[in-house]
């Protein structure tokens, strides 16, 4: 049978599987399922854009960048002129996010995060099946709020702080478009991070090797 689903489509889902290890600031609460229909309404209409401004303000510098390309080409001067407004525009949003949100303050957690779901570290277990309402401070001090089912809780042994923790595995269900796209290229440039420095490390270990064996 031939596959019309377009390329495309094909690469984005790919991309969505991506796994990378990451650092971010999250919280989360238990929605219950009778609450669920508002908070997604309430999602839809962006009423937490507070918290989710600098992912709104992503979504537009990457429906510009097409256009800034060619303004570069054509004229660098006002192309450079538009880069610094964006920058500024930039420094505002992190300056509004950190003075509206708790989570600016809070220590990063360890994660694996996809553009499909993430796993995380709690220290009470979660019910499997129930939804969580997570909120995801990025490195980039981009907000997200998401909505995700849980499809996994293993207790972890004993951290050296003496503390439990609960391995605990999530699967995004509600997620905007813009979102999404958010953290496909969050996740894609982690990615990239990771790899370059593995290929640097790979590098700097076969030269140390080379100047061993002239030795």
């Amino acid at each position: 049978m031939i596959d019309d689903q377009p390329q495309e489509d094909l690469n984005q889902d790919r991309r969505q599987f991506f796994r990378v290890d990451d650092s971010v600031s999250l919280s989360y609460q238990e929605i219950p399922e009778a609450s669920l229909k508002k908070k997604l309404e309430h999602q839809q209409k962006d009423l937490d854009y507070g918290f989710t401004i600098m992912s709104s303000l992503g979504v537009i510098t990457q429906e510009m960048a097409g256009v800034l390309r060619k303004i570069e080409v054509e004229s660098p001067d006002i192309a450079r002129y538009l880069k610094s407004l964006d920058s500024k525009v930039d420094l505002l949003g992190r300056a509004f996010l950190a003075w509206t949100t708790e989570l600016a303050d809070q220590p990063v957690s360890a994660v694996n995060l996809s553009a499909s779901g993430i796993a995380f570290d709690s220290p009470t277990p979660v019910t499997v099946g129930v939804v969580l309402e997570l909120k995801l401070l990025l490195p980039s001090f981009t907000g997200l709020i998401v909505y995700a089912e849980v499809i996994a809780c293993k207790k972890m042994d004993e951290a050296p702080s003496g503390d439990r923790l609960y391995q605990t595995r999530v699967q995004f269900i509600h997620l905007r478009e813009n979102d999404r796209d958010v953290l496909i290229r969050h996740v894609l440039k982690r990615q990239s991070q990771m790899l370059r420095k593995r290929r640097e490390q790979a590098e700097g270990t076969a030269e140390s090797g080379l100047s061993q064996d002239l030795d």
